[in-house]
């Protein structure tokens, strides 16, 4: 976003102060002031409907007013004081901004011996001004004061006075605890503040200042735990966890907002903040144990429905066009490949076997389709998924070259065994971000169980994944019902192209979640620096016969600068430092999730749906699209008082992580729908829902009878 705000803002330089939707003026509260006397002179900006200016911190995309002054020398300038912004939100952006007016009130010092007569005060003003686009804006503003022996009001005291009364002030009376939790060894920890409030207070916020070593998520947790209010928010850091924390306290008194500024030192947290008991949670409300080899039927089934979710349907599509090639081939080569695809899908799911085994070693929660919330994976694999459609569209062709290769017919026949090995490993990685019936289960057993249990259940669902490739290379005559292979074959090569740059761009912008949203161009012109470079090996290296020296150096070159000028130089792509969440209902559907959040709307006796879900995870998106974020769920969910809350799991998360092993979940999709009555354990969803599964759910909950997590009628 940053980066488009910054095209848009370039552009339209030229236009600046022909077509500004604000206009500033320089106000002073005196007329005449004696040497050595301080006043007040501020920036007064009117917005046209619609339009806003930004806060000291933007929190986002934004630019902060600023005054460039040219004052005497008898005339010294303090610091911008700045009323409380409104925290807004647009298309899921936050931001901190003013619309309709406001004053920025400067204090002005005069110099003891500063001479008697009129001064000329001038400075030029810079803002940005955005409705659904944003334009840079600039003037030139002054004003007179007289130096004399008495002072006197100006006509605009009275309005600058009102303004000085929003100011927000420090208050040494009012008490602010400040604590870090997670260890000081991650670039990402939740800061909780807690404070008794005061009598009739509600709504309370946290507005950060300006760093340039912590950058705030925007939303914040509110909830109250034995009388105390508590606030919390995500951070990351960008040079260590050294620096104090400065911001303003925000709340509501009636139908008037007020703020106080705190500066803290925040403490390493020895407790965390709630307790299961304050969750209104416990681990008696999990399903109870299954037999295993309940658990290894579930998982072969699991991993077979893998094979019709829309995460593996490119690499069933390259399986459709590899079977009717080798429909040629003699029945013991078709049954050769289909054994070694199915080699290439187990050993993948024993490597991530092997992953979970040793994140659990490491005293470390682990989860599945945890590889992408590693934002180096996630780029590395859309790369490589673009690599492999711009090899389908023909661009270049992945060889194994030389002279190691051979004749021609060696080449082939290697080429054919690395391909149904990469195949079934590419099968394995893009089937992670996916979940299906009987999965879900059967993983969230095996995560919870010792190392060889990990094992065989992983290579349970590699099973199931593999076993309809291998059950039809096994019979070569059923392959007689394929299209013989013709020039229609290059042809559908060249279409399963489309899916599979789809995957990649599903996967790109899993990465700019990570990276940021002001990464997209940059990540977007590495994957076409790369497309250039292949394209350039493909056409001048395997294709040319003069000069492919110069075109093999032309393609290195190519991809060291996209490599070293964009990924290293440009988003320093090993070590991104955006703390990003999954997008919050800007109309208010969805709140953040939190414990404390769950157990305030309980505690209140309203039912409670959590979504447990993630920006990598394509189930959860369709869960979203058909059978949560619909018209007749919003309604149910008005009708029975019930609040809706997010939890995000696309980046690293420990609190969602224990509470998807509390329902023996080994990953997302969670969808639970807790009961009216605080007493009752929450209805635990399957993980492909539909619109009759959640109304049921949340017609149950809505009475104060006690349901079954299992209850099949659901």
């Amino acid at each position: 976003m940053k980066w488009v705000l910054l095209l848009v803002t370039l552009l339209t330089l030229p236009l600046s102060g022909l077509a500004q939707n604000t206009t500033a003026s320089l106000v002073l509260d005196s007329a005449v002031a004696r040497p050595g006397e301080t006043f007040h002179a501020a920036i007064r900006l009117q917005m046209s409907d619609g339009w806003h200016t930004y806060w000291r911190n933007p929190g986002g995309p934004g630019k902060a007013t600023s005054i460039r002054w040219e004052l005497p020398e008898t005339v010294i300038p303090g610091q911008i004081l700045w009323p409380v912004p409104e925290k807004y939100e647009f298309q899921g952006i936050t931001t901190y901004v003013y619309h309709h007016e406001v004053l920025l009130l400067i204090p002005l010092t005069i110099a003891s011996n500063a001479p008697s007569g009129p001064l000329a005060l001038k400075g030029l003003v810079s803002w940005l001004e955005c409705q659904t686009q944003c334009l840079p804006g600039k003037a030139e503003v002054s004003a007179e004061l007289i130096i004399g022996n008495q002072s006197a009001p100006s006509s605009n005291a009275a309005m600058i006075q009102s303004w000085r009364s929003k100011i927000p002030m420090p208050d040494p009376n009012f008490n602010v605890r400040a604590e870090w939790a997670n260890g000081t060894n991650s670039d990402h920890r939740m800061l909780t503040l807690a404070f008794q409030p005061p009598a009739g207070s509600s709504r309370w916020d946290f507005y950060p200042f300006e760093s340039e070593n912590y950058d705030f998520k925007p939303s914040t947790e509110s909830f109250v735990v034995a009388g105390e209010q508590l606030l919390r928010k995500s951070v990351t850091t960008l040079e260590g966890w050294k620096e104090s924390v400065a911001g303003l306290l925000v709340w509501e008194e009636g139908a008037a907002r007020r703020a106080i500024e705190v500066q803290l030192e925040p403490v390493q947290s020895s407790r965390p903040v709630a307790a299961e008991a304050v969750a209104g949670t416990s681990p008696n409300n999990t399903p109870p144990r299954t037999s295993l080899w309940l658990m290894i039927i579930s998982a072969f089934i699991g991993g077979l429905i893998l094979n019709i979710m829309p995460c593996v349907l490119p690499v069933i599509a390259l399986k459709i066009l590899g079977f009717v090639n080798q429909s040629r081939e003699q029945p013991g080569k078709v049954r050769e490949l289909g054994l070694i695809y199915a080699v290439g899908v187990l050993l993948s799911f024993a490597a991530l076997a092997a992953l979970v085994i040793g994140v659990k070693s490491a005293g470390k929660a682990a989860s599945w389709g945890m590889q992408f919330q590693n934002p180096q994976f996630v780029l590395i694999l859309t790369a490589l998924v673009t690599l492999v459609a711009l090899n389908l569209f023909g661009v270049f062709e992945i060889t194994l070259g030389g002279s190691a290769m051979g004749a021609a017919g060696q080449l082939a026949s290697k080429e054919g065994r690395s391909g149904a090995f990469f195949n079934g490993v590419l099968a394995t990685i893009l089937a992670t971000p996916c979940t299906a019936p009987f999965l879900g289960a059967a993983l969230g057993f095996a995560f919870a169980e010792p190392a060889p249990i990990v094992l065989l259940i992983f290579l349970c669902v590699g099973a199931g994944l593999a076993f309809p490739y291998v059950l039809l290379s096994w019979n070569p005559k059923w392959l007689k019902f394929l299209p013989k292979p013709g020039v229609w074959m290059q042809r559908f090569k060249v279409a399963m192209g489309f899916p599979m740059l789809a995957t990649a761009l599903w996967l790109f912008s899993q990465a700019a979640t990570h990276y940021g949203k002001g990464a997209i161009f940059s990540i977007g012109l590495f994957l076409v620096l790369v497309g250039l470079a292949v394209w350039v090996w493909g056409t001048f290296v395997q294709l040319g016969t003069r000069r492919t020296g110069l075109a093999r150096a032309v393609a290195i070159i190519i991809l060291l600068a996209a490599y070293f000028g964009i990924l290293e130089r440009g988003i320093n792509w090993r070590h991104p430092s955006v703390s990003t969440a999954a997008a919050i209902d800007p109309k208010g559907f969805w709140q953040p999730w939190s414990l404390e959040a769950v157990a305030e709307a309980r505690a209140a006796g309203r039912p409670v749906l959590v979504d447990f879900t993630a920006d990598w995870c394509l189930t959860c998106q369709v869960n979203k699209t058909t059978s949560l974020e619909i018209e007749s769920v919003k309604n149910k969910m008005k009708e029975i008082g019930a609040v809706a809350f997010l939890a995000d799991y696309t980046r690293e998360n420990p609190l969602i992580t224990s509470e998807l092993k509390k329902y023996q979940r080994a990953g997302v999709p969670l969808v639970l729908v807790f009961p009216a009555s605080p007493a009752a354990p929450p209805i635990v969803l399957p993980e492909v829902l539909t619109p009759n599964l959640v109304l049921n759910a949340l017609e149950a909950a809505a009475s104060t009878k006690t349901v079954s997590a299992n209850n099949s009628n659901l």
